[in-house]
């Protein structure tokens, strides 16, 4: 028995799909560590995803809308401490 290996294809760009997992995935951990570096991170993975096509369109603006909450969550505790880095 052969195992061929099977590639995975989602849509038009599986490239476009990853990218917007990985905008959701960096938005959602930026809103408990690093924000000031995975905030921007799900922005540009998140527009990339967009326009270039993704299939997976809810997960690349989630990804959008947890990235802009990373950098305003940071603007909002990092104001409040008075430094760049903050703590609860």
């Amino acid at each position: 028995m052969t195992s061929a290996r099977i590639p995975v294809r989602t849509g038009p760009h599986p490239q476009a799909d990853r990218m917007a997992i990985a905008a959701f995935v960096c938005g959602l951990l930026g809103v408990l560590v690093f924000n000031i570096v995975l905030g921007p991170c799900a922005l540009f993975f998140g527009a990339a995803s967009l326009y270039r096509g993704t299939v997976r369109r809810l997960r690349a603006y989630l990804g959008l809308a947890f990235g802009a909450l990373d950098i305003v969550l940071l603007v909002v505790l990092s104001s409040h401490n008075g430094t760049l880095s903050w703590h609860l």
